[in-house]
């Protein structure tokens, strides 16, 4: 073990990329403190990848790509703005909203600070908010994606930890509502008392002909997390009819997708796969190791004779998963963490929705806290404001965050109510 990690964190330390560090961690495990022989690697890798389940991942970016490169995004912007854009803070509050539709479509947080970041940052620093605070509101709200349905980290967590994805789906949906409508009071707070602006007040007219425009896209994710829920179809076919039908609207219905728009649009969303599926076959092979070891175990039994307490034990396993994300990419901290600490969360009679809700926000606190925060560094890019200076921004938010992770971890009701209800 003290190789394995020792070197793990060598090469972190030098910048290395994580998919690889755990590669070369995994390799020089093998080569001197195991009887396996080196076939094992592409073994477990092929194994790890070799998922129905998996198969969905790349469908959802597809999706995520082409409503993002067909102008959905903007369409979503100004049916958001035309309802709240009049009251104190507006754009910021449209920013929360745009967020919360846009996690039905995406489901990844990276996505959505790529894409409502590129518009409402420089839109928000024009109509004069602090551009640290467009940053925060805007980062912050993109944590919302991978907890409203449909989600690609709760894919990767139902496939590994063999859970209902649909169930945690579902469950997902009343704590990201209650997380948007958290940093939508907080952005209405902190716009309140710094004097930032409203815009006008949108006319009936308005407000119904930017329903009918964004109208299709809002049904759309209806369509997807509705046939996992009900049955009618499994998470990879739900992806697929997702990516049809946005190829559809994209190119006949709003036809804003040309030829050059289309390929740009599937290279990257081959590119985006090709990363997670090398990250996920990687982490399987560490997983697999740390099985052989027996770590989960042994940190389980660790854990156990620190506290058995059940109050305390959920604590440890939130603080564990909020400082592994603060340095570890989200899918391999996901593949390599999950199921460590879901043992322990199994020994305490956690439920296995419950926990994969919880862990699956508590891990994406990491995606706006340095040093990592990936999302911090997207929407750095886009203002070019440092990333010191937008973490400072995000404290009000990060504190929320955390009050709603604490809701979550303390009243399973709020993830098992609607699984239960469909289910």
């Amino acid at each position: 073990m003290l190789i394995l990690f020792g070197t793990m964190l060598i090469l972190m330390l030098i910048g290395m990329p994580i998919a690889f560090t755990i590669g070369v961690s995994s390799l020089v495990w093998l080569i001197t403190s195991s009887p396996f022989p080196l076939v094992v690697i592409p073994q477990k890798v092929f194994a790890g990848i070799d998922s129905w389940s998996l198969l969905s991942i790349p469908l959802f970016l597809l999706v995520g790509s082409l409503m993002n490169n067909g102008g959905i995004t903007n369409k979503l912007i100004k049916l958001v703005n035309s309802f709240v854009g009049h009251i104190k803070g507006g754009l910021g509050l449209a920013n929360v909203g745009v967020s919360m539709l846009f996690a039905g479509i995406s489901g990844t947080a990276l996505a959505d600070t790529a894409s409502i970041g590129a518009v409402l940052i420089p839109a928000m620093e024009e109509d004069g908010y602090d551009g640290e605070f467009a940053c925060s509101v805007t980062v912050s709200s993109s944590i919302v994606g991978p907890i409203i349905p449909p989600s690609m980290p709760m894919i990767l967590t139902g496939s590994l930890l063999s859970i209902s994805i649909g169930k945690l789906f579902i469950a997902g949906a009343i704590p990201g509502i209650i997380l948007g409508l958290a940093l939508m009071a907080m952005t209405y707070y902190l716009s309140i008392k710094r004097g930032y602006p409203s815009g006008e007040k949108a006319g009936f007219k308005e407000m119904i002909i930017s329903l009918r425009d964004a109208l299709l896209p809002l049904i759309l994710p209806i369509i997807m997390v509705g046939g996992i829920v009900f049955g009618i179809f499994t998470p990879t076919e739900s992806a697929s009819i997702g990516a049809v039908i946005a190829l559809i609207l994209g190119v006949f219905v709003y036809k804003t997708l040309d030829f050059k728009k289309l390929v740009q649009t599937f290279m990257d969303s081959a590119v985006s796969t090709a990363s997670v599926m090398v990250l996920v076959g990687l982490a399987a092979l560490f997983a697999w190791i740390l099985s052989v070891e027996h770590v989960p175990e042994m940190v389980a039994n660790f854990i156990l004779s620190i506290t058995e307490n059940q109050i305390l034990i959920l604590i440890l396993i939130n603080l564990l998963l909020l400082f592994i994300g603060t340095f570890m990419e989200t899918v391999a901290a996901i593949l390599v963490v999950f199921p460590i600490v879901f043992q322990i969360a199994t020994l305490i009679g956690m439920d296995p929705i419950h926990f994969g809700v919880m862990a699956v926000l508590a891990l994406m606190v990491g995606l706006i806290t340095p040093p990592l925060g990936v999302c911090l560094f997207v929407a750095s890019s886009i203002s070019n404001i440092s990333i010191i200076k937008i973490a400072k921004a995000n404290m009000p938010y990060l504190i929320t965050i955390l009050l709603v992770l604490f809701l979550v971890a303390f009243i399973p009701q709020l993830s098992l109510w609607l699984p239960s209800l469909f289910y």
